[in-house]
């Protein structure tokens, strides 16, 4: 029975982004965007559920992956595309289906590969999601007047056809990048050992207290640079070490 309840989560997930998909569809964007958010959720219990239960298996492994390509894969994919053809109609908007591509290369190298136990190589497939459902919750949270800080400025640069093409073609690279990114799995909460992530979290906070949802593509930022940051600091103690 226990067994059950990991997978019951990453079911959960999976139906999330079935959801979200019906919505882009209606040009929901905004409930798609949200059904994305809850997915993130249960994908993030469920390896917590089968850890504490004791119950982790190749099966959940693989049924993970699995609903993570639909809800943080061909969500977001789907969700570029509709928002390119929102901008302009062109053959061009088809290339929003290469997130979903590279999101399953990248998902099918993380299955394979045991360098990725403690970091990740590559961004992380829920991360590249997090950017795409963040443009349609941050024009809600402008239309609603809803902020700290004026983020309007936000605006025109995710109504630029050729920012967005852009963004797909980096965020499809970053993908399968041999680039190792920070995980958020901590051994203990000692600072030694954690520095990187423990500043991650509480810039993150301090972000969306300021931004909101507009806070999203900024913490992404955030994240690449401290990464690029701790792989420095590594490499110098290797050196002098």
């Amino acid at each position: 029975m226990k067994k059950i309840i990991p997978h019951a989560i990453t079911s959960a997930n999976l139906f999330c982004g079935c959801l979200a998909i019906t919505q882009i569809a209606e040009g929901n964007f905004l409930v798609a965007s949200l059904l994305v958010l809850l997915g993130a959720f249960f994908d993030f219990f469920d390896g917590l559920a089968a850890r504490a239960l004791k119950v982790g298996s190749p099966l959940g492994a693989q049924l993970d992956s699995l609903a993570d390509m639909v809800t943080f894969g061909i969500v977001p994919a789907y969700l570029a595309f509709e928002w390119l053809n929102q901008l302009d109609y062109n053959i061009l908007n088809y290339a929003a289906f290469s997130i979903a591509i590279f999101s399953a290369v990248r998902l099918a190298k993380f299955n394979i590969d045991d360098r990725q136990t403690s970091s990740f190589i590559g961004f992380p497939t829920p991360a590249n999601a997090l950017f795409w459902i963040s443009i349609p919750l941050i024009f809600w949270q402008v239309e609603n007047d809803i902020h700290f800080i004026a983020v309007d400025f936000l605006l025109s640069t995710f109504n630029s056809f050729y920012f967005i093409l852009a963004a797909i073609a980096v965020f499809s690279y970053l993908l399968i990048a041999e680039l190792p990114l920070l995980a958020l799995k901590f051994e203990n909460l000692n600072w030694k050992g954690n520095e990187f992530r423990m500043l991650l979290i509480l810039f993150s906070l301090i972000l969306i207290v300021l931004f909101l949802f507009a806070a999203i593509p900024f913490i992404l930022l955030l994240y690449l640079i401290l990464s690029i940051i701790q792989n420095n600091y590594k490499q110098s103690n290797e050196v002098y070490s």
